[in-house]
């Protein structure tokens, strides 16, 4: 039927001219922003599932951060307890010396080198945390790194190595005192020992959760971007697609604007 008062040719062309042009429009928002989900309505559920992964992203990054301070907490910690390993290999050597009836020097002297290194020990214990006299005792460390079970635990509760701790009690002023000596200082290298073993196991701990969170942050991220990311190749085709479509729809809608005129020509009859 040939009417003038509804055009309903044009009114579709422009229906689809429409959504021609929102497709468009949002195929160049893809392309520029390089993400397929650029608002809530572009895929609700996705968004939510994508925005998971990225808060996971998130904790797991930091969570490595703080593994790596723990790594070099203990990592100062291993230092301070091998100094103090070669402290006790000087106390042993002084023992030994003192401990032998063919030394002609002076114990006393000896002594007071022993009893100075004690001291150090001391003080370096203090220093690292594992001593009796500092408050910034590192007995418990725990390290959130992230994840269903997110602690790491390194248990020092047993792990000072003060000269008391250590079972360093006798001098070496006599021959007889310092082969007691020597057995302390035996004593002190097998607890020292423990202290580092505890130590060296809390580093690879951490070193394996920080392997763990690097390995999940990039599968949940590979995920996200699954879910977010615009695939560029496949948005580019739809832009041509929908540039081709939108020409289609302005010509066609020019087409069915004119199709009233036709009327014309039958008044002039």
């Amino acid at each position: 039927m040939l009417t003038i008062q509804t055009n309903y040719a044009s009114l579709v062309a422009q229906e689809n001219l429409r959504v021609n042009s929102d497709f468009q429009t949002q195929t160049i928002n893809r392309l520029t922003s390089g993400y397929r989900i650029n608002q809530s309505g572009d895929d609700a559920a996705g968004l939510v599932v994508a925005n998971q992964y990225r808060s996971s992203v998130t904790e797991l990054t930091q969570g490595v951060r703080n593994a790596n301070d723990g790594v070099s907490t203990l990592q100062i910690i291993d230092g301070g307890l091998n100094n103090i390993s070669k402290i006790l290999d000087r106390l042993k050597t002084l023992a030994t010396e003192a401990a032998s009836g063919t030394f002609t020097g002076s114990r006393v002297t000896l002594n007071a080198e022993y009893q100075d290194l004690i001291g150090e020990i001391d003080r370096q214990a203090d220093n690292i945390g594992l001593g009796t006299n500092n408050a910034g005792n590192k007995a418990a460390l725990s390290v959130y790194i992230g994840g269903d079970q997110p602690t790491v635990s390194v248990n020092l509760a047993n792990g000072g190595v003060d000269h008391t701790t250590l079972t360093l009690t006798h001098d070496i002023t006599s021959a007889a005192n310092a082969t007691l000596a020597i057995a302390d200082v035996n004593t002190a290298i097998d607890t020292l020992g423990t202290v580092q073993g505890t130590v060296g196991s809390g580093e690879n701990k951490l070193n394996y959760s920080i392997q763990l969170a690097e390995s999940q942050i990039s599968s949940f991220s590979a995920a996200q971007s699954r879910i977010r990311d615009a695939d560029m190749a496949a948005e580019a085709a739809n832009l041509t697609k929908a540039q081709v479509l939108q020409q289609a729809s302005l010509a066609a809608m020019a087409q069915a604007n004119a199709a009233p005129q036709a009327v014309l020509s039958l008044l002039k009859g």
